[in-house]
């Protein structure tokens, strides 16, 4: 029996020695490793075999097909690595030393705000976190303050995967794992817990102007012993005279969302029509950015934080309008748009 495996090494190996291609290789694999290959036909034969002889041929197959199937491996290793290689050999000749004559890329108007907002608050002693982008319903809503049925819920046309789950609405999203993540070193070290955690929220919402199904926000928390509203108007009128070089006129009125109390709308002066009005700010010279306020006890309770000793406050700045202030976008849509025309205009300030 062991000149039968023998020889079909010996067979495959000529084989793989004369495969000039991955094609070549895939029929030589299923020739001999196939349900009806080679090797796998010597099995067949051993019903007339003793079980002691049963016992020896099997086992020499099974180091046949491992060794088959490594020998493959093997040879469709070096295939690629020549296909690599004559590609890099039909490039032509060119000389390194010169300078390029590709046009300069350029980073997406968005990626240029919100590393800009990323430096701004560092310097501010926070911490820049990321989460995913698919999130549980007890992450995006109740964990917030907002139980199933309820109807703050409708706020936010959501998108549901077949598996429970959904497409975030919002960044505040990852606030119960922030409050978890940092709530030791909060109670037992005094350090405040101070994060922002930028992302890309989805709704499904009809697009205008000023509203696209797929956005990007930034979270924001700071939660410690004796927080006020104080602290958050300080750090996002900070943020935004850093991120414009000048004073923005803010106005902060009363806005319901269920995991602040009290809630608040922060606006900004439009800074594409001046105040005057136009599509961007639905013609009424403000524009929405930054909805905010004092984080809701049942929130920090289930963060695991006693809201009788800490309070905090939460701001959702969106990055998307804060985009289009500072370059003059004029319609949301464009910055989605993969328009090269569009986006080429931008470089990085930094």
């Amino acid at each position: 029996m062991a000149e039968q495996t023998i020889r079909l090494k010996e067979e495959l190996e000529s084989k793989l020695r004369l495969a000039k291609d991955v094609q070549e290789l895939e029929q030589i694999r299923v020739e001999f490793l196939g349900k009806n290959g080679l090797i796998t036909g010597l099995l067949k034969g051993m019903k007339d075999l003793s079980i002691e002889e049963k016992k020896t041929f099997g086992q020499e197959v099974n180091v046949l097909k491992t060794e088959a199937a490594e020998l493959i491996a093997d040879k469709g290793e070096e295939l690629k690595n020549a296909e690599i290689m004559a590609e890099i050999n039909a490039m032509p000749d060119f000389d390194i030393s010169m300078p390029g004559t590709l046009d300069r890329g350029s980073y997406h108007p968005i990626t240029l705000v919100q590393r800009q907002c990323e430096k701004i608050f560092k310097s501010m002693g926070f911490t820049v976190e990321d989460y995913s982008e698919v999130v549980t319903d007890y992450e995006c809503f109740e964990s917030l303050n907002i139980p199933k049925h309820h109807p703050a819920r409708d706020m936010q046309d959501t998108y549901y995967l077949e598996n429970g789950q959904l497409l975030k609405s919002q960044t505040s999203a990852a606030q119960n794992a922030i409050y978890k993540k940092y709530k030791d070193a909060l109670v037992n070290d005094g350090v405040p817990i101070k994060a922002i955690f930028p992302g890309r929220c989805f709704r499904n919402e009809a697009t205008d102007a000023c509203h696209e199904n797929t956005f990007f926000q930034m979270e924001g928390v700071m939660v410690d012993k004796n927080i006020s509203i104080s602290n958050l108007i300080f750090f996002m009128k900070t943020m935004l005279s850093e991120v414009f070089q000048k004073d923005i006129r803010v106005r902060l009125r009363p806005g319901f969302f269920p995991f602040v109390e009290p809630g608040f709308e922060l606006d900004i002066s439009c800074l594409i029509c001046g105040g005057e009005g136009c599509p961007s700010c639905k013609h009424s010279g403000w524009l929405e950015l930054c909805p905010c306020g004092m984080i809701h006890p049942e929130v920090l309770k289930a963060g695991g934080i006693d809201p009788e000793e800490y309070t905090g406050f939460a701001f959702g700045l969106g990055l998307t309008r804060l985009a289009m202030m500072k370059y003059g976008v004029k319609d949301i849509r464009d910055l989605n748009s993969g328009s090269l025309k569009s986006l080429s205009q931008f470089t990085d300030d930094e």
